[in-house]
């Protein structure tokens, strides 16, 4: 594995746990908006990232044909329309929480160290 690969994978990592800190901090009446809090940006990197994820069945697209839009530089909402795009809003798969706390890793670590300890107790 290339040292390209390597960043490639913790790139798809972090946005997979930038997802993970969403929150809905809102919801706009009347048409129930959400307003998300932490939102992961909506860029070239991110959408390919989440592609991944979703490929790998980490994340899953809760909701398709979600307007979108960003707030000015000063936190206020946009003059004139609100929204500028549509997009997924992405949820995290129980494969997804999985990769984020690394259990497969620390599952080897534990079944080493219990082997560890059954050679030790047959030498003994």
């Amino acid at each position: 594995m290339s040292l390209l690969d390597i960043r490639r994978e913790w790139k798809i990592r972090r946005v997979l746990r930038q997802v993970s800190r969403q929150r809905v901090i809102l919801v706009l009446q009347p048409n129930n908006v959400w307003v998300i809090e932490r939102a992961v940006q909506d860029n070239k990197e991110t959408d390919t990232a989440l592609k991944t994820c979703f490929l790998r069945g980490w994340v899953e697209p809760l909701e398709n044909s979600i307007p979108k839009g960003k707030l000015k530089e000063d936190g206020s909402l946009p003059d004139g329309n609100l929204f500028n795009s549509f997009g997924p809003l992405w949820k995290i798969t129980d494969s997804g929480w999985a990769t984020i706390y690394r259990v497969h890793g620390w599952a080897l670590i534990g079944i080493i160290i219990a082997l560890i300890g059954v050679l030790i107790s047959l030498n003994t």
